[in-house]
């Protein structure tokens, strides 16, 4: 479905890996053999010194946290399971995977992961958890061992536009070849990109408290049935930041929700102090109880950085959660592609394993790198995320559907990094140039008027594609809802299903552009397929 970043010197077999580098040299203490190493490719910031300028060394005591991605057991094979198993037209549709299932049959062998581990301990570095799926592995140690073990160096830099300090490695990390044969990406050798949060603000006199659209009216402008509300089922969020109950207590209580508390889980340490992505993640559990006001959310609060971003993501994949929110990204051009590669490897486990990701695709356009280009979003430009653009909503006095443009802010265009899935070919674009398009669909985003939230004391009005992620996670709580009522699957990774519903249950917006891109017929670059109509499309993909 899309090429794969390889490593050099990768190794076919298992047993080559360990014949080649037994697991024991690795142990502790042990003296190690004379060995080739190879780079982890793609696994570096590119152009630094563009727009940022070195500034020293990272101190050699300075902790740093890492979370080593290591390559699925026969790749293409998992490829070929998840497309099956997200295909309405294939026999295997809805037979996902349990977690176990998935260790067992992509998951690498525990002698591989041993062999993984006692390779960093011998280097130093303390190991910590090895997730589900024996795919991720995380560690820590003072900068001067993790040079030493993945043979780089850590410097200091200063953006020049920003003025904010970070660091990174000098060059891609290399290791042992036969460790280097199983590791795709090493998150936290750089903390350059910190995710934010798609959110703009503003208060605009509408029907809710502060402006903004009310639980009512969302639901009625989305056709969602008064009988649907979400009752049974589980919705996780992914955030780099905290919320305070009692702002979610007042929003409940104000609309007469009746939403059941949400639960926090803190991945790595947690999110830290709250911060000004506060606002974010209220909007989003608010949201949330607007549309499936019964839907039982759990917050996965972790730290905003590499290895944070992936062990969150994990995190979410090991709780079996089968919806998730995204509100938060970076262009694709911020990031490094191996770490781009080992989050999307995160989403594919959640696919095979009936797991279903919706991710806010950005609030600057077609321009989300902010550097006069075109540029998408990550991680709505992954192809196994639906990414979810922005529109403007107008209601009737009755909360009906009226009319709906494409908003100027939604995030829209090609991917830099993966290839066009098998299940949007039908929709490829010459524009595209042959990569995943994006968005996938979209609903509501335009601040004025925004949705009437409650955050931080007060009332708002508050939109960006950070509102429209929510909205669409919520109406596959919704679906599910449904689908378990008439014994069938949860909708799991949407977009093979949603592609085939080739525009029924859609309303389609024909007009308005974010930059580079105008809404016309069908799909296209601003609104992918456009807004749900809940009643409709959840009828089509039920069959």
């Amino acid at each position: 479905m899309k090429s794969r970043l390889k490593l050099l010197g990768l190794v076919a077999a298992p047993a080559l890996i360990a014949a080649a580098v037994p697991a024991a040299a690795y142990a502790a203490g042990a003296p190690q053999p004379h060995t080739t190493r190879a780079a982890v490719a793609g696994d570096v910031l590119k152009g630094l010194s563009r727009h940022a300028d070195r500034t020293g060394k990272v101190a050699a005591t300075k902790r740093i946290s890492v979370a080593v991605s290591l390559t699925p057991r026969d790749d293409k094979a998992l490829d070929t399971f998840v497309a099956k198993v997200s295909d309405p037209k294939s026999s295997s549709y809805g037979h996902y995977l349990t977690k176990s299932q998935f260790a067992a049959r992509f998951g690498r062998t525990d002698a591989e992961v041993k062999q993984v581990k006692d390779y960093l301990q011998a280097q130093g570095l303390t190991v910590g958890k090895v997730h589900s799926g024996n795919l991720l592995v995380d560690a820590s140690g003072t900068a001067a061992q993790l040079e030493k073990a993945f043979g780089t160096k850590l410097s200091t830099w200063k953006d020049a536009t920003s003025g904010r300090s970070f660091y990174a490695n000098d060059s891609a990390p290399t290791l042992p070849t036969g460790i280097a044969s199983l590791v795709s990406d090493v998150a936290g050798l750089n903390n350059h990109v910190l995710l934010h949060h798609q959110a703009p603000s503003s208060v605009t006199p509408h029907d809710g408290p502060g402006g903004g659209y009310t639980p009512a009216q969302l639901k009625g402008g989305y056709n969602v049935s008064g009988t649907n509300t979400g009752s049974g089922q589980k919705i996780a969020l992914l955030e780099f930041d905290g919320f305070q109950q009692s702002n979610i207590t007042k929003y409940d209580t104000n609309y007469s929700l009746g939403s059941p508390t949400p639960t926090v889980q803190k991945v790595s340490g947690g999110s830290g102090a709250l911060g000004d992505g506060q606002v974010e993640v209220e909007l989003d559990i608010e949201v949330l109880h607007a549309i499936a006001p019964k839907a039982n959310v759990t917050v996965f609060e972790g730290p905003n950085t590499d290895a944070g971003e992936v062990d969150t993501y994990q995190a979410i994949v090991d709780s079996g959660i089968p919806t998730t929110s995204i509100s938060w990204g970076a262009a694709e051009s911020a990031r490094t592609t191996s770490g781009m590669n080992a989050v999307d490897a995160v989403f594919k486990a959640g696919a095979a394993e009936g797991l279903g990701f919706y991710a806010a695709s950005g609030d600057d356009g077609s321009d989300d790198a902010g550097d006069g280009t075109t540029a998408v979003d990550y991680p709505a430009s992954d192809p196994y995320v639906t990414g979810v653009g922005g529109t403007k909503l107008t209601v009737t006095s009755s909360n009906a559907f009226s009319k709906e443009v494409a908003w100027s802010g939604g995030g829209g265009g090609k991917s830099s990094v993966f290839k066009i899935p098998s299940w949007q070919t039908a929709v490829q674009k010459s524009a595209g140039g042959g990569f995943r398009q994006v968005p996938d669909v979209s609903a509501h985003a335009n601040p004025s008027p925004g949705v009437s939230i409650y955050s931080q004391g007060s009332w708002s009005s508050v939109g960006g594609t950070s509102a429209a992620a929510p909205e669409w996670a919520a109406f596959a709580a919704l679906y599910n809802q449904q689908a378990a009522a008439a014994g069938k699957a949860n909708l799991g990774f949407a977009n093979p299903a949603l592609y085939t519903a080739n525009g029924t249950g859609f309303h389609d917006i024909t007009s308005g552009s974010n930059g580079a891109y105008s809404a016309a017929s069908g799909w296209d670059f601003t609104t992918g397929w456009g807004s749900y109509n809940a009643a409709t499309l959840a009828s089509k993909l039920l069959g």
